[in-house]
């Protein structure tokens, strides 16, 4: 189990992660969602012991990770692919990271065919890898210590579809075989596709978390006609608000009948009506987290002043060895 509970913390006089509070249960997949530089990688550098709260707790099964012994082999933990050492062999790396938490050996080598890394693989530096080759590793070294806990920053970035196809079916089996995992991404649709819960994230607030059917309750109706002016104007007529909905077509905040009603009798042509579903997941994350700069864009990329304070955080090789040394944050 991980536990969040108001968690808060300041850099400069500003706070950037403001009472966070949520629980992540065993057996489940739980997604951190929310646009770059939200507090993703703060609050889960606090929930891991690597940055110190100005305010509230971090707990993972009961109690500080700090204080489990020998925590690697409890809790797997990836923050930052890249932050692993560029000049070892991506075998070797592994096997270090076997040494320190007192792991047979023979486990690297059924972990490296396990992330899909070959031989060819493991015997090249980890300098040669690509991002989607150092996110496997990574994954290797969080699952070096058969954890029963998973924390994992941005694991998709550089992966290709089947690759996030094949982390997709990886973290459904840890879960569903009893194991706790909590997955931040600023993808939504990726994060859908596995979580069971969302908790998503916007200005280091959490403002609203939930199954999808919890968030998507009063999500409304989509909608969609080949004359729009004359929709929105039966819709205005029936006293029905409607907004643009992310991928076209309008939400409208009421049930699909009473859409179908106002638009027979404004004698309007509809190409689609019925629950918005998926499109009402992502304007929700837009209207929860978007602050009209375009900080929550659909291709998941952020505008370039978008990360003032998320900074580069240890990789999971290093948090699953169980260092225990409190690593600050640098503020410019």
């Amino acid at each position: 189990m991980i536990e969040s509970d108001g968690l808060t913390k300041e850099f400069g006089g500003r706070t950037v992660v403001h009472d966070i509070s949520f629980r992540c249960e065993p057996g489940s997949v739980t997604g951190f969602l929310g646009p770059n530089g939200a507090g993703k990688t703060t609050t889960m550098r606090m929930l891991c012991g690597l940055s110190r709260p100005d305010g509230g707790d971090a707990r993972v099964l009961g109690g500080r990770y700090r204080d489990l012994p020998n925590p690697g082999m409890r809790v797997g933990i990836l923050l930052d692919a890249s932050a692993q050492h560029a000049g070892r062999r991506g075998r070797e790396a592994l096997a270090v990271s076997a040494q320190t938490l007192g792991v047979d050996e023979r486990r690297v080598d059924e972990l490296l065919v396990r992330v899909g890394l070959d031989r060819a693989a493991g015997r090249k530096r980890v300098r040669q890898y690509s991002l989607g080759m150092r996110q496997r590793l990574g994954l290797a070294h969080a699952l070096l210590g058969d954890p029963e806990v998973l924390i994992l920053d941005e694991p998709a970035n550089g992966l290709d579809p089947e690759g996030m196809r094949w982390m997709r079916e990886l973290l459904r089996d840890f879960a569903d075989r009893g194991g706790t995992v909590l997955l931040s991404s600023h993808l939504l649709r990726e994060v859908e596709a596995v979580a069971d819960r969302m908790v998503i994230i916007g200005n280091g607030r959490i403002v609203a978390q939930g199954t999808r059917d919890e968030l998507l309750s009063d999500a409304g109706t989509l909608v969609r006609a080949s004359d729009e002016r004359i929709l929105l104007a039966a819709l205005e007529a029936a006293g029905l608000a409607a907004r643009r909905g992310s991928d076209g077509g309008f939400v409208v905040e009421a049930e699909p009948e009473q859409v179908g009603r106002a638009a027979l009798a404004g004698g309007v042509v509809l190409t689609a009506l019925g629950p918005s579903e998926g499109a009402g997941l992502e304007q929700l994350f837009f209207d929860l987290t978007g602050d009209g700069s375009g900080a929550a864009r659909a291709d998941g990329n952020a505008p370039p002043a978008a990360r003032p304070l998320e900074q580069p955080a240890f990789a999971g090789g290093a948090g699953t060895t169980g260092a225990t040394d409190t690593i600050e944050e640098d503020v410019a």
